[in-house]
Order: C-alpha cells, then structure tokens, then sequence
C-alpha cells in the first residue's frame, strides 16, 4: 500500500464518536485519503462505510487503500451537499447510524503544489475538483474590485479588504498564488502566528469551492432525512464554518420555536429533533497538535438525532 499521505485530524474523538454504530451505515462526506474511514471501518467490524469525495486523485488513492474492507467500503465521487441527498434517498434512513464532515481542504492538497493552494505554488487554481468550471485565477484575474473586497471582507474576515482588493486589481494579472501572497504581504498584520496571506487565500478558496454553501447544503440534507438516532460530527477550520454548524445543531435541538416575545408556547414545543452532545466544540489534545500542527484549529462538534 502507498504510504499514508497525511494524519487525520482528531482521530480519536472521532472514533469516540461513532463507537456504537454495529452493523449502520457511516457517511464519511469528505472521505479524502481515507484517514477517518479506514480507522472507523477498522473499528467496527460489522460497519459500512460510504466515502464522498470530489477529488479524483483522492479517490484513487481511498479505492486502494480501502480495498481491503471489500464490499464494507463504497466510494461515491462528487460534491458531499449533492451526493447525501442522493444517498439518502436510496438508502433506508434508519440504516444510516452516522454522518462525518472534516471541512476544509486536506494536507496532502495543501502540499501538492500544482494545485495551487499553497503560498508558494507558481500556479492559482485551488479547485478542490479539477474538473470544476471556477478556479482562484479566475476569480482573482476577473471579479471587479468591489466583488473582490467582499469576499475578503465575508470570508475572509478582513478588516483592510478594500485596500486589499485595490492591491490586487492593480497587480493584476495573478498566475500564481506566490505571486499574490507576495502582494497581499505587506497589507497584512505583523506578529500573526499565520502566514500573512492566510485569511486571503482562504477567502478565494472559499469562493472557488462554494464551501459555506456546500456545508449548509449538507445540514439541509440531514435537516430533511431526520435520520433516527444517527450521529452528526462536523469538523471544521474556522469561524466562519464553526459558527454555520452551531447555529444549526442549536436550531435542531430547539424544542419551542416560538417568537421570543411570544406570552406562552403555542408551537407544542416538539420540534427537537435531537440534542447537542458538545455544548463546546472538541479541539486536539497537545499530543496530536505535536505531531500534527494542523490540527490546531480544527473544532469538532457532534449531534445526536432523536429515534
């Protein structure tokens, strides 16, 4: 087997999350490399497991590496918001024991420099799907300056997005992502722990990918299929994705929908579908962020839907 590319982030706590599936279904929507499915297919024996990815060369390297799990591992490619809706239609609801979501892009995309997503790579492209029609060169070379400044200013957070934006039409056009770090650099705060063009980068990836709305597509499509006693763990890098799956797991564990200024319930006060199991999200312990850095920012949070 080839060498295993990268670590998956909070392994442990994912396990612990689906320690009791027996012989359910686990969605693993962004299957990757196979890191969270391989360990989770080897802890429960009698489990299968339906991996969703969109990168190919991903899939390619999961089909192998899964392969010795036979018929209990099948793959799936496409975006994870489009898929879980097909899946669930064709598969019994009260099969489907979990759903797991690790948000982002993965280490071996961000080391991979022809894809773009690095500081350094002399490309800019950032597609998770290769095949997708948007890429970061397009969006940098072609959105006008006040779209630009809004998605910094969304996504990435960025108070300067403005200022940044005009840098960024001015040097244009971009070929690489080097050479729009570079760029953006000296407009950056000083003394930040991250590369200084993080928050940039990240908002174009964002953009090229639709990741919010791939994320809140895939909350819709467990919101609708109410899975009984199935588990939803999300994986997420940063606030912006945190802050979308707390504010649904609340929505779904709110029993009285009322309006707050309503002088009594008239709802029936039922509409939970199920309870938060981490009222925090569940962050790396300091082993794994040694041996895994990555995993600094990742937060996990887990719901359990009602029977």
């Amino acid at each position: 087997m080839e060498q295993i590319p990268h670590i998956p982030v909070l392994y442990r706590e994912v396990l612990d999350a689906f320690g009791d599936v027996g012989d359910g279904i686990v969605i693993d929507c962004t299957m990757g490399y196979g890191g969270h499915s391989s360990m989770l297919l080897e802890a429960n024996p009698q489990m299968t497991l339906i991996g969703i990815d969109q990168d190919q060369t991903a899939i390619d390297f999961s089909t192998k590496r899964l392969a010795p799990f036979g018929e209990r591992a099948v793959i799936r490619k496409g975006r994870f918001a489009s898929v879980i809706k097909t899946l669930l239609e064709e598969v019994d609801p009260r099969r489907i024991k979990g759903v797991l979501a690790d948000i982002g892009v993965s280490s071996l995309q961000l080391d991979e420099m022809e894809r773009g997503f690095s500081f350094e790579s002399e490309t800019l492209d950032m597609r998770m799907d290769r095949e997708a029609p948007l890429s970061a060169a397009d969006v940098v070379n072609s959105y006008s300056e006040t779209e630009l400044a809004d998605l910094l200013f969304h996504y990435g957070e960025l108070r300067n997005a403005r200022k940044l934006a005009a840098a960024i039409v001015k040097n244009r056009p971009f070929t690489s992502a080097k050479a729009l770090a570079d760029t953006v650099r000296p407009l950056m705060p000083k003394g930040k722990k991250i590369h200084p063009a993080t928050l940039v980068m990240q908002a174009i990836r964002i953009e090229v990918n639709n990741e919010l709305g791939e994320l809140e597509g895939l909350l819709d499509a467990i919101e609708a299929a109410r899975l009984p006693e199935a588990r939803v763990a999300i994986i997420s890098f940063h606030s912006l994705e945190d802050r979308i799956v707390k504010q649904r797991f609340a929505k779904w564990a709110k029993s009285c929908i009322c309006p707050s200024d309503a002088m009594r319930c008239t709802c029936g006060n039922d509409h939970a579908i199920g309870r938060v199991l981490s009222r925090k999200p569940i962050v790396a312990l300091p082993d794994e962020i040694r041996e895994n850095p990555r995993s600094r920012s990742a937060k996990l949070r887990v719901f359990q839907m009602e029977a």
